[in-house]
């Protein structure tokens, strides 16, 4: 019998043949619909080891969320379908609300300045080089001048 560590070398060669599958057989939504479970379940027992105030640090989990992903690929690829598809990522998008729906990322909110400011800036330098470009013409026709 073989050992998981002995099976694993098989996974490339299943994951190609389930590639070929997809071309042939076509996608099992349903089954597909019917596994990813099997990997939110997973997900959800590792994330049990995490304590909640840490489900935002991706540093906390990110082994957890690799093998989620690696689950959700194989048992997509299995059913024959394509990884990600628009039925694995509202799987997917369903466990983020699960975990991650509070957590926030702190961005500035930029907002353009009052148009007292932003007009003089943007005019001034449209001015300087039409001036600049008008003095270089006047200057090269009348070369036999100083100024």
């Amino acid at each position: 019998m073989k050992t998981p560590a002995q099976r694993l070398h098989l996974l490339p060669l299943l994951l190609l043949l389930c590639g070929e599958c997809a071309q042939v057989c076509g996608c099992n939504e349903t089954g597909m619909l019917e596994r990813l479970p099997r990997c939110g379940k997973a997900f959800a027992d590792m994330m049990q080891k995490v304590a909640v105030w840490k489900w935002c640090n991706l540093s906390e989990f990110i082994v957890y969320y690799e093998s989620f992903t690696n689950c959700t690929e194989m048992e997509t690829n299995i059913m024959g379908c394509y990884w990600p598809n628009p039925l694995a990522q509202s799987f997917i998008t369903g466990i983020h609300r699960q975990f991650f729906s509070n957590c926030t990322v702190d961005r500035t909110h930029w907002e353009d300045p009052p148009d007292e400011v932003l007009i003089p800036l943007i005019a001034v330098p449209v001015v300087l080089t039409v001036a600049m470009a008008g003095l270089v013409v006047w200057r090269s026709k009348h070369t036999d001048r100083l100024l």
